[in-house]
């Protein structure tokens, strides 16, 4: 198990024209980085960390790169519009952009939405990208405390405001949350619905902890954000104010 800022050198890995499956080189190299990285199972192929904004999950750019920089995995950021087929045009740029790069796999965190796992499926498929869900089928309450018995940490940072108030937000995902969530019974305890929207900040994987500052909670629509900012980036607006 990697300790925090530890690295371990992997073999590198060259992937020509050759004749034959390169499934097996690719999946031995997979359980090596797993291993490495405490990963919860040996999906293949994690070269890298991709992410696209939308507007109900409420966490900013800054925030994501600060994030990736904290774990020391490569990010690539694609903005993208509101509207489904705007996302879905920017979901295929950006994946093409990757393709060009030699990615040939993206890893999904759905569990158990049928319609976005369709989605991912064909939209991959189309531009010849494999689309692997290693939680697909996973009980969400079991998934939810193996992810803090792990030692990750995330804090509510949107929330339906059909089903909560402002007082989830800032909340961290312990299992005494968890046990609230499930005691509900009118959600999915791991929002797979969009019912709330978390943003992990420290873990196993990463080198140092994200750091940040609650703004406080805004109301758009029908939806809660909890504002969220770098630690170091509003200290320093204020210092200069």
């Amino acid at each position: 198990v990697l300790q925090p800022a530890e690295r371990r050198e992997l073999h590198a890995v060259w992937l020509g024209d050759a004749e034959g499956d390169p499934a097996p080189l690719l999946e031995a190299w997979a359980a090596d980085l797993g291993a490495a990285a405490r990963a919860r199972r040996d999906a293949p192929y994690q070269v890298g960390w991709c992410s696209w904004y939308h507007y109900f999950h409420g966490v900013t750019e800054a925030l994501i790169a600060l994030q990736a920089a904290a774990t020391g995995i490569e990010l690539f950021q694609k903005p993208t519009r509101d509207a489904m087929d705007g996302y879905e045009q920017g979901f295929r740029e950006g994946v093409g952009a990757l393709r060009a790069r030699g990615m040939t796999h993206m890893v999904f965190g759905d569990i158990h939405l049928d319609e976005h796992r369709e989605w991912v499926e064909r939209v991959c498929g189309e531009l010849g990208v494999t689309a692997v869900e290693p939680l697909w089928g996973g009980d969400p309450v079991a998934l939810l405390r193996e992810f803090v018995d792990a030692g990750f940490r995330a804090l509510v940072v949107s929330a339906m405001a059909a089903h909560f108030g402002p007082e989830i937000l800032g909340r961290e995902i312990d299992h005494a949350l968890i046990d609230e969530l499930v005691a509900r019974g009118d959600i999915d305890p791991c929002g797979e619905n969009g019912e709330y929207h978390t943003f992990v900040f420290d873990g196993p994987i990463f080198g140092r902890a994200v750091e940040f500052a609650h703004m406080g909670p805004v109301r758009r629509n029908d939806h809660w954000f909890l504002d969220i900012r770098d630690r170091r980036t509003q200290a320093a607006k204020e210092a200069g104010a």
